[in-house]
């Protein structure tokens, strides 16, 4: 313990680290600060506090005769971190500057966090004389730093639970509309068997052909429902899996040594509410190429293409056969009625180009649904 003379001993250590004529005027303004301030002395064993001022005993509750003479470890206490304790150790060892947050208890026992800045006061040799250290009570910014983590991680939990509610919901949507889309397609082809069982039962040629039709029609709705059972995003369609499962149903029929069928569709991802409109358009134009643009034995090739061209779908189906038609009504005019209607339905454009030879049907359909647009 430091005697009774401490205080002057303190106030020399004091006086020392200052310009002498400035002494009384320094220790001074080390009472009267507002700033909690302590100093040791590391020269003496255990490195005590040799001079604390009033605003550090008013807030550690502590007499200055009950910390004159201790190492400051008296104010940790059982939640204080060992490491922060180390820290500061070292930087008294080493005499460097340090910056720290302690958990400290007051004399009643109640504990305060305490943003200590350490500072080592040095003589003209460089050797360390004291440590000089103000302490600042940062209670409240702790506490308000505590509880606004634990409002975060309490929002945390909470976005995370909604967040799994609404996937939950969306998984069993998307399971839903997948069952969906399953029956309809087993629906879909269920009728088509049946159309076409009728259609071989059907005397009248002109009859038994629209049957038929009518059948691959149906027979390519059934083939989007299937696909998009398959995907996991239910809001999007693929064009070029339809157009690939399409081609080889196409080529199946087809006598691939007089018509040759290419197939060149990017893989452009659109709303889903267009996959049915989509198919029918793509079918109706190929197969009415396939089956009016080369009459007898004429060769030829049949051209699918698509692409995205900013907000736009062209859709381009083309022929190297005869070319369009001098009359309307013609075996193919319903089709053309049908697919018009689809691009109306839309909201796109169609044009229908003679290439002499040939025919190209381009269309062009805007890629994001809005007011009136097929949903």
């Amino acid at each position: 313990m430091i005697g009774l003379d401490a205080p002057r001993q303190a106030e020399a250590t004091i006086a020392h680290a200052a310009d002498a004529p400035h002494a009384a005027a320094f220790v001074a303004a080390f009472r009267a600060s507002e700033a909690p301030m302590v100093m040791t002395d590391p020269a003496r064993p255990d490195n005590p506090i040799v001079f604390a001022n009033p605003a550090f005993c008013r807030l550690t509750g502590y007499e200055p005769e009950d910390v004159l003479g201790r190492n400051c470890r008296f104010l940790q206490g059982p939640d204080t971190d060992p490491a922060a304790v180390a820290r500061v150790r070292e930087a008294v060892v080493l005499g460097e500057p340090l910056q720290i947050d302690l958990l400290n208890y007051r004399k009643d026992g109640r504990p305060f966090w305490n943003a200590m800045t350490l500072t080592p006061v040095r003589d003209e040799t460089g050797t360390v004389r004291s440590c000089f250290a103000v302490l600042s009570d940062v209670t409240r910014t702790r506490q308000a730093e505590r509880t606004l983590a634990r409002e975060k991680d309490g929002l945390a939990q909470d976005l995370e639970a909604r967040n799994r509610a609404l996937q939950a919901a969306l998984d069993q949507q998307t399971a839903l509309l997948h069952e969906v889309d399953h029956r309809v397609k087993n629906n879909l082809q269920v009728i088509s068997s049946l159309v076409l069982l009728k259609a071989r039962r059907t005397r009248d040629l002109a009859c038994r052909e629209a049957l038929r039709s009518m059948a691959d029609r149906i027979g390519a709705l059934a083939t989007v429902h299937r696909l998009l059972y398959s995907l996991s995003d239910v809001a999007l369609f693929d064009l070029r899996d339809f157009a690939a499962d399409f081609a080889s149903e196409l080529e199946a029929g087809l006598d691939t040594d007089r018509i040759a069928l290419t197939v060149d569709v990017e893989a452009v991802a659109v709303p889903a509410s267009m996959a049915a409109p989509l198919a029918l358009l793509v079918h109706e134009l190929a197969v009415n190429a396939v089956r009016h643009a080369f009459p007898g034995e004429r060769h030829g090739r049949v051209a699918i293409t698509a692409r995205a061209e900013g907000e736009r779908l062209v859709l381009e189906v083309s022929d190297d056969g005869v070319g369009l038609p001098a009359e309307h009504g013609n075996p193919e005019g319903f089709g053309r009625d049908l697919v018009g209607m689809l691009v109306r339905q839309m909201r796109g454009t169609l044009a229908f180009e003679d290439r002499a030879p040939g025919t190209r049907a381009h269309i062009a359909l805007p890629l994001i649904p809005g007011p009136g647009r097929a949903r």
